[in-house]
């Protein structure tokens, strides 16, 4: 059975030990879901120069964070890796040069996630870095290698955001409505999403202002463009978590298949 490919909006880090309309909905994925034999996750919390991907039989959990509350800190998931899976991607990735690697684990952009989605950490993970260096085409292009994973069972998912601007975002905890520009941006995304129509949103400066409000980094951005690159024409498009938090990120998932 070939497993979908999804991107989560991960959000606040909060959400992992929250129960609110996010968690509930990944909770609910992870339901339906088939159970997959491992993961594989795009974070956008691992960004640096290079693509490594963690092959440690245990992977830490990292909190790669600060200012939250003591109980945040105290959350783990034990997920194994798989270290034949990492020798895999490095080679379904080849010719790009891809580290094993030893130290880095499983950060905040994963296990925050996977804590509703697969609470009992009982699927192997692996993570996946974001090379800072390159173009999102070729992202997309790493998201197409690894896309032969998904007959075999593997889930691949991206966690970011659609939009994250976190200069305009309400930390004060209240309610605020969204900002013109980030419902804009969404809808757009959304749309072009829907018609299979993905050059525009790799090279997703060429959108204009709204795009540039909604992702004035890539980091949180980049990883919908894996999880793009890693689908199939064939495959339905459904949008299973909605909402915009603070009123500058999304929290909109995008499942493939």
């Amino acid at each position: 059975m070939r497993m979908p490919a999804i991107f989560f909006g991960h959000g606040n880090p909060m959400n992992a030990i929250e129960n609110n309309a996010y968690t509930q909905a990944w909770r609910a994925i992870g339901d339906r879901l088939p159970r997959p034999q491992a993961i594989v996750a795009i974070s956008a919390h691992w960004y640096l120069p290079g693509t490594a991907v963690t092959s440690m039989d245990e992977p830490r959990t990292i909190h790669d964070f600060g200012g939250f509350p003591r109980p945040l800190y105290a959350v783990r998931y034990p997920a194994h890796g798989d270290a034949e899976l990492a020798a895999r991607i490095q080679e379904l990735l080849a010719p790009a040069v891809v580290e094993l690697d030893q130290r880095w684990g499983l950060d905040h952009g994963t296990w925050s996630v996977l804590c509703h989605v697969v609470p009992d950490a009982s699927v192997p993970v692996v993570q996946v870095s974001i090379d800072e260096t390159q173009e999102p085409d070729f992202h997309y292009d790493l998201g197409k290698r690894l896309a032969p994973l998904r007959d075999e069972g593997i889930l691949i998912m991206g966690s970011g955001n659609l939009v994250h601007n976190l200069h305009a975002y309400a930390w004060g905890g209240h309610p605020v409505e969204p900002f013109d520009w980030a419902l804009r941006f969404e809808k757009q995304a959304r749309a072009l999403l829907l018609e299979g129509d993905h050059e525009p949103l790799i090279n997703y400066e060429t959108l204009g202002r709204d795009a540039m409000l909604s992702a004035p980094t890539p980091d949180h951005y980049l990883p919908l463009i894996y999880v793009m690159g890693a689908s199939a024409r064939e495959d339905a498009v459904t949008f299973p978590v909605e909402g915009i938090d603070g009123g500058s990120v999304s929290m909109l998932s995008v499942q493939f298949g």
